[in-house]
This record gives C-alpha cells, structure tokens and sequence, in this order.
C-alpha cells in the first residue's frame, strides 16, 4: 500500500494553478520513492510548503518520508526507514514536462534505519551475502577453502551481538563457533564486530584449526556490512550511531540525495 499525505494549506473552491502543481508533485515523487524499492508495505511522503505557489517556483520547505517493510535489490528487508528534509530545491519544469524530479543541487535529510533481528538473519542467506561466505580462503591453514553456514544473529543489550555459525570443510567435517562482539562503526558507512568473546570455543581436536577459522570468519564479517555495497540509487547513507533495542537494530545519521531514481 502506497499512501501519501499533502499538507500544504489550500484555499477551498475551485482547483487553481497552484492545487494542479502540488498534485502533479506529489504523484510524481511518490512515483520516483516507489522505484526506489523492490518491495514496501507502506509509505508514507509528507510534503510543506507554505504559500503553495512556491512549489510553482521549485521550492519545498520540508520533505519527510516514512517507509515500512521496504526490500532492497529483491533481498534485504528494513523494518523501517525514513528521510527529513527541509528546503529543497528542484526543477519544476522537469515534473510539467518529464514527470520526473530533478534536483537543482543535492539535499541532506536526516535518516534512520530499522533492523529486526529477523531482516538480518535473512540478509545471510541472500546470495549477495552467501557467495561471500562460501569458498573462503584460510591462509594460515594451507589456503584451504571453507564454507560459513547456518551463521544466526542474536541481538543483546549494549550493542553486543551472538553470533552462531559453522565452518565446513572439504573433506565434509564440520566445527561450530559461537561469537559474543560488539558493534562498532567505522568511516560512518561500515559496521564491524569488535571485542570478540568465544562463548563455545571450537571442538575438533585442534585448537589452532578453531582458531584460524574464528578469526577469517570475523574477518569476513568486517569486510561485508559496507553500506556502499547496499546503496540506493541517488541516496548515500552514513550513519552516527547505531543501538540495540528489544530485538531490532536502530541506526541514525544522514542521506545525501543526489538525484531521484529516473523512470524506467
């Protein structure tokens, strides 16, 4: 379900030039949000402008838009997510004319994202994520390839995380790990897992073996959760802060938008 609020205030009677423009730029945003995600149960764009005739001129005072289940490339499910913009400016003969949005220059607009534990256990087994974890090189073990499997996420106060998952071998052996780390950002963009703690420490008759895959397997971890690699098309996100709450992940920060998504 696609909803859309309009709250910029109009005189009652007749539509005019100005009702006209505002309803032709609302269509045509929710339209270029829509291209935006695979998949959204909700969402919801807010738009003021105060009087209506700046819209005729390219203005918008604030933008705000508040999304619910979006899928991201077919495979990466947000509980949420919203965008808070004010003073935007854009090409209006661009929506008269293309029915599209182009932006006079880029805006920032406040972002948070919402993850549940579920969203994230799924992300690994996208086959984005798991041909990453499969064939993995161990140096320090002959270069021998592994594959990670089953690997399950478990959220815990004070941004600490548990992490399950087992190392599978060639010759069809198996050993399982289990991980307490904290999450940490870096560069705003890269989420990593730091001050690892071995609750179950791995069993196969070689401690140096365990050893070796606990740590390319944390290694893993930190190269992959890279926001670049997720991206939406015109948006850039960095995050200031992420928490821990009741069994979803929060992150807070910014999105530059440099462009809304072009019709297909």
């Amino acid at each position: 379900m696609f909803t859309l609020q309009r709250q910029c205030a109009m005189p009652a009677g007749p539509a005019t030039g100005e009702n006209l423009g505002e309803q032709l730029l609302n269509r045509v945003a929710s339209s270029a949000i829509r291209r935006l995600f695979s998949q959204a149960e909700s969402v919801e764009v807010s738009i003021r402008c105060n009087p209506p005739a700046k819209l005729l001129q390219g203005s918008v005072d604030s933008f705000r838009m508040d999304g619910r289940g979006l899928v991201i490339r077919r495979q990466f499910r947000t509980e949420s997510l919203s965008f808070e913009a004010e003073n935007i400016a854009l090409d209006f003969s661009a929506v008269m004319q293309n029915q599209s949005i182009r932006l006079k220059q880029p805006a920032q607009a406040l972002a948070q994202v919402v993850l549940t534990e579920a969203d994230i256990n799924q992300a690994f087994t996208a086959e984005l994520v798991a041909r990453r974890l499969r064939q993995v090189s161990l140096p320090e073990l002959d270069a021998q390839p592994v594959d990670f499997e089953n690997v399950h996420l478990e959220l815990l106060r004070g941004n600490r995380v548990r992490l399950e998952a087992w190392t599978c071998f060639a010759d069809g052996s198996r050993i399982p790990m289990q991980f307490t780390t904290t999450l940490e950002l870096e560069r705003r963009r890269r989420v990593l897992f730091t001050n690892p703690l071995l609750d179950c420490p791995p069993v196969d008759g070689s401690n140096e073996r365990g050893e070796a895959c606990a740590r390319a397997f944390l290694n893993l971890l930190n190269s992959l959760v890279d926001l670049d690699r997720f991206g939406l098309d015109g948006v850039a996100l960095r995050l200031n802060r992420l928490e821990t709450q009741s069994g979803r992940l929060v992150f807070s920060g910014y999105a530059q938008i440099d462009h809304f998504p072009r019709k297909s």
